[in-house]
């Protein structure tokens, strides 16, 4: 019994065995090629279940998502034959699977690689385009941009890849010139805090000055208005007065007399030299006859 199953359970391996060799997957992270005799009979394949001629055709994958690679420490040249240390990344996915294939036999570091080399061609030509002064001083992006563009239209197509961005993430000196460099900063900012120390020198005068005559306007001012409302109160006490005197003139006499008295006999070792008939002596000669 065992002799006679066992040629259908080989016939049935092996077609399971066709069977799955006649079918491959891409996943949704994958892009795929079919070979066939090393030649490219199918590409750009999209996600789920595909079929090919078992034990002939041969699948590649590659990577579908985006490819960051990250370049340090690469030095270059300005106009002034100074040296730039430039920190860099790329960030690219690949657009074209068959071309791609070709141009870098489906590895990422060669394609990395390759791409890499003509971003540094596009540093290499802004740098030397500029002075340090001007390169330190500018944005990134006006070297960005250039070496956007001139990667995407040479090597990027060309490898079948899409650039996606370029970016430069630092920018240093060398030794040799960092310490020039920042020696002429230091006394850019040593003439510039000069300068601002002198404009701030002149504000606090003006502005000292300006205070110092508000102030003055300001009492002046002041000591007007004091006089204006001493003398309407002097004058309003003397209206008072007057009306006050003159319901009873007698009364008046006699208050301004006591006054008189208080103000010139009221302190100790006073002497007072006056006429017993004048009229200043009548209220201490006789009050009550008044």
């Amino acid at each position: 019994m065992m002799e006679r199953r066992a040629p259908i359970l080989i016939a049935v391996a092996a077609l399971l065995i066709v069977a799955l060799s006649s079918v491959f997957t891409v996943s949704e992270t994958q892009l795929a090629i079919r070979q066939q005799f090393g030649a490219i009979v199918g590409s750009d394949y999209a996600p789920g279940l595909h079929v090919r001629w078992p034990f002939i055709d041969n699948v590649v994958k590659f990577e579908r998502r985006i490819v960051t690679q990250n370049y340090q420490s690469e030095t270059f040249l300005t106009s002034e034959n100074k040296g730039l240390i430039v920190d860099f990344y790329i960030k690219w996915r690949i657009a074209d699977t068959a071309r791609y294939f070709r141009a870098t036999q489906g590895r990422e570091e060669s394609a990395g690689l390759r791409l890499a080399e003509v971003v540094k061609d596009g540093i290499k030509a802004a740098v030397a385009q500029h002075t340090l002064a001007q390169i330190v001083s500018a944005e990134r992006s006006a070297f960005t941009s250039d070496m956007f563009d001139r990667a995407s239209a040479s090597s990027a197509q060309e490898l079948g890849i899409k650039l996606i961005d370029v970016r430069v993430q630092r920018i240093d000196l060398v030794e040799e010139v960092s310490g020039s460099v920042y020696q002429r900063m230091q006394e850019s900012f040593n003439v510039r805090a000069k300068q601002l120390r002198a404009e701030g020198s002149g504000d606090a005068e003006r502005i000292r000055a300006e205070a110092d005559r508000q102030r003055t306007e300001i009492l002046a001012n002041a000591a007007r208005d004091a006089q204006r409302l001493r003398g309407e109160g002097d004058g309003a006490a003397a209206a008072i007065y007057a009306r006050a005197y003159g319901k009873n003139p007698e009364f008046a006499a006699f208050y301004q007399s006591l006054q008189a008295y208080r103000e010139s006999i009221g302190r100790e070792g006073d002497v007072l030299v006056i006429s017993p008939d004048s009229d200043f002596y009548k209220y201490l000669r006789s009050p009550a006859a008044h």
